[in-house]
């Protein structure tokens, strides 16, 4: 007979090897995402090799540069268009690949001339793994297991809640330092423009103010 304390340890060590795993689990399935910078009159394409009848979901955003978009293009094996779009800030496109491949999906800043971006995409290829073998059985899951798979979705749910505010952030951060570097510029230009208009009106209020010194000629008979 073991003691109550031992007891009472082991399933609590258990529920905590569960949990464990299912943040192993959960961060697993975004290894996929990747943040990139595009370079103005440049073109980033990437290669996924699909089987056929697999899910796929194309999530993208641009975090940085210019007026926050980019061109898209997504392409099979065979060179068919499954997805195109121009200046888009952000976007996601899901679709099943029809054929055994290598997809192409591309990321276009051509038409921007002195601005680059930065650009977040997440792949994601195929439908998660079971949390359990016998996930999909047709008898009903125990309560723990039960609790583990609500729990393994709450995770998902959270990392993907955490990217989105991550995104916002580094968006809202970058526009909050160019307006900053807008208005350093406008302020050095107002200070410019003042100096030169005192400078002017303290000349213009002196020549108003000055001695004119007249002169007489004489013309003799």
């Amino acid at each position: 007979m073991l003691p109550r304390g031992c007891g009472a340890a082991a399933p609590r060590g258990r529920l905590a090897l569960l949990l464990l795993l299912l943040l192993l689990l959960a961060c697993a399935t975004r290894a996929s995402e990747i943040t990139f910078e595009l370079p103005d009159n440049a073109k980033q394409c990437f290669y996924e090799e699909i089987a056929q009848g697999t899910k796929c979901t194309l999530e993208f955003q641009v975090i940085t540069g210019g007026h926050y978009d980019v061109d898209c293009r997504l392409e099979d094996p065979d060179g068919v268009v499954l997805y195109k779009e121009m200046k888009k800030q952000y976007d996601s496109f899901t679709f099943t690949a029809s054929r055994n491949g290598t997809y192409k999906f591309c990321f276009s800043n051509e038409f921007s001339t002195f601005t680059h971006k930065t650009v977040y995409f997440d792949f994601q290829v195929g439908e998660d793994p079971p949390l359990f073998p016998s996930e999909n059985r047709v008898t009903a899951l125990t309560q723990m297991e039960s609790a583990c798979v609500s729990i393994h979705e709450a995770l998902k749910s959270v990392i993907d809640y955490q990217t989105h505010f991550r995104l916002r952030e580094a968006q809202g951060r970058s526009r909050a330092e160019d307006l900053n570097t807008r208005v350093a510029y406008w302020s050095i230009g107002e200070a410019i423009i003042l100096l030169v208009v005192s400078i002017g009106q303290v000349f213009l209020l002196k020549s108003f103010f000055s001695d004119k010194r007249t002169t007489t000629t004489r013309v003799g008979s």
